[in-house]
């Protein structure tokens, strides 16, 4: 499948990706890909969501999960980071409410787990010395701080959690009595969420042949955090203990700051799984160490074999601001690529289209090249051990992978 874009039949797609559009700089290196890497070689075929704020805000956020139904309907999909907003935001763009997190929406909807793995390139070497294998993180996708309930109190009173069930009966605690203003939130899971990550966490491990380590703080939380602990351990002895020790791979519990302090010493190639927010900060926190967030991939699973991949950083609003006015910039598009060639590939497993797949192992292929001859975006340039780089605006890095995949056999 050699040579230029001109000189090759455009593959042919059978099935649409659900592609779902985003914000900022993001929005903009979306565009680009497209144009360069994608439409030049592929007949590209998407059912087509903007998730742009402005567009969630016109259809007050229903476009956003309308996206996540076309994502159950086909399966594949392919998401630009999203703002999600803040108070500052509210007034930024007018908005009409200020809208949960679009990521948040889509994985409550799938109830799945979001994997997300360092992409690995000669001279981004780890921050840490002694990793030297990749540390995926396994992120439960619901519930917790995504799905809160808040309440900014206005001043005394006695705050309560009540739990009605269906015949009526109450479940009452006292929270706290307030003797001044203050806030309040709260937060649920379901065991049914918590077993489905638990199982998608102990198969993704069995199909890598990699350890799992699972982390939660329930010496504090001795009920909701304990909970996850005891059904992940309930699921590991019912139907995961002898296929673990077949193949040779370790599943343990710890402590969530234990888990923190393992890590930094660790040598990396395994699973850690985290709870919705841990694994939010988590995931930046290796990503960083082992590069940049930009290199990153990040797929949402679903129990019944969804897939959505994203890139896992997010919008990047100054280079938005500094493109708005016209200033060149270098950001690094990888992990956004990654995103595209992720549900490429998986679309063309599904499809049994071979020519897609290879599509998507050349271009990563390509980025990876196109990096470790030199050529790479700021952001890498600073850490790099490589010598003499050039350093490349946005566009013209992803002109330069292009060259790059022309030129692969």
């Amino acid at each position: 499948m050699a040579g230029k874009a001109e000189d090759m039949e455009k593959i042919k797609m059978t099935t649409p990706l659900v592609e779902m559009d985003g914000d900022e700089m993001t929005r903009i290196l979306w565009k680009m890909i497209k144009e360069e890497l994608l439409l030049p070689y592929i007949d590209l075929k998407t059912e087509y969501y903007d998730l742009g704020l402005e567009h969630r805000n016109e259809t007050d956020d229903k476009v956003t999960m309308d996206s996540a139904q076309a994502a159950k309907k086909y399966g594949v999909a392919v998401k630009c980071a999203t703002i999600t907003p803040n108070a500052a935001r509210m007034t930024e763009y007018n908005l009409k409410e200020m809208w949960k997190s679009p990521n948040g929406t889509i994985r409550a909807a799938l109830d799945g787990t979001v994997f997300r793995a360092p992409i690995i390139v000669k001279g981004i070497e780890p921050c840490v010395k002694n990793w030297e294998k990749p540390i995926t993180l396994a992120r439960h996708a619901y519930g917790d701080v995504y799905k809160n309930t808040e309440i900014k109190v206005p001043g005394a009173g006695k705050a309560e959690l009540v739990f009605t069930a269906a015949d009526g009966t109450e479940i009452r605690e006292t929270i706290h009595t307030f003797t001044g203003p203050g806030i309040l939130q709260g937060i649920h899971n379901t065991d049914q969420s918590i077993a489905s990550f638990a199982r998608s966490c102990f198969n993704y491990a069995l199909d890598t042949k990699q350890d799992l380590w699972f982390a939660t703080k329930d010496t504090i939380s001795k009920k909701y955090d304990h909970n996850f602990k005891d059904i992940f351990q309930e699921i590991f002895d019912a139907e995961y203990k002898e296929r673990f020790e077949k193949a040779g791979i370790e599943y343990f519990y710890t402590l969530i700051d234990d888990a923190v302090a393992r890590v930094m010493k660790a040598k990396g190639g395994f699973i850690w799984a985290c709870k919705n927010y841990d694994g939010d900060v988590m995931s930046d926190m290796v990503s960083s160490a082992f590069g940049s967030l930009a290199m990153m991939t990040s797929v949402l699973v679903s129990p019944d074999g969804v897939y959505e991949y994203e890139a896992a950083h997010g919008t990047v609003q100054r280079h938005y601001y500094k493109h708005l006015k016209g200033e060149e910039t270098s950001t690094n598009s990888v992990a956004t690529i990654y995103a595209w060639t992720g549900a490429l590939r998986k679309r063309g497993e599904l499809d049994n289209n071979l020519a897609l797949a290879n599509f998507a192992d050349r271009l990563e292929r390509a980025t990876v090249q196109t990096i470790e001859s030199g050529k790479m975006t700021k952001d890498l340039a600073l850490i790099t051990s490589l010598k003499d780089v050039t350093v490349l605006n946005s566009e013209d890095f992803i002109k330069a992978i292009r060259e790059t995949f022309d030129s692969l056999a």
